[in-house]
């Protein structure tokens, strides 16, 4: 017997190729960063970026990265790096993540017209979570839940076991 997951399983590669390159086609001046690049950047002893999750309010409850900030728009950004004491520079960019990345791309566009130095998360939450990186829910409980955003969307996501 087939499972779900697996039955999935091209289409979900499909699909995922397909997305990556609307969000790149869309924001072909936004560089990326892969989750194992910033998994390993954090995990290291040397200043990290600024963690930016852009999507709405009740999503980024569910779920976000530990290091991750909440905010949405150019000046919510600026308001975090203010209230940080943080000094952005080209060694200590921000890195910015939505549920697959195409928000968080056009809020980097925005971003980078500003002036500041912008990553993208490739794959976004979704992917973080399908290599089963570590999340955290509004609480600051550890979580492997992850708001779907839509119903097309929540096809991208691995089943959780």
């Amino acid at each position: 017997m087939v499972s779900l997951q697996t039955a999935f399983s091209p289409w979900r590669d499909l699909a995922w190729k397909r997305t990556q390159r609307w969000v790149q086609k869309s924001f072909p001046s936004v560089p990326t960063i892969s989750p194992a690049e910033l998994a390993g950047w954090l995990a290291q002893e040397r200043v990290a970026p600024i963690v930016i999750d852009v999507r709405r309010a009740e999503e980024y409850a569910v779920s976000h990265l530990p290091q991750a900030h909440h905010a949405r728009s150019l000046e919510a950004v600026e308001q975090i790096i203010v209230d940080q004491g943080t000094t952005i520079s080209q060694a200590v960019p921000i890195v910015l993540y939505c549920s697959v990345g195409y928000r968080s791309a056009r809020l980097g566009d925005s971003l980078q017209a500003a002036g500041y130095p912008v990553l993208n998360l490739t794959g976004s939450i979704f992917q973080w979570a399908n290599e089963g990186r570590p999340l955290v829910s509004a609480d600051g409980q550890m979580t492997r839940q992850v708001h779907p955003y839509n119903w097309r969307w929540k096809l991208l996501l691995l089943p959780i076991d």
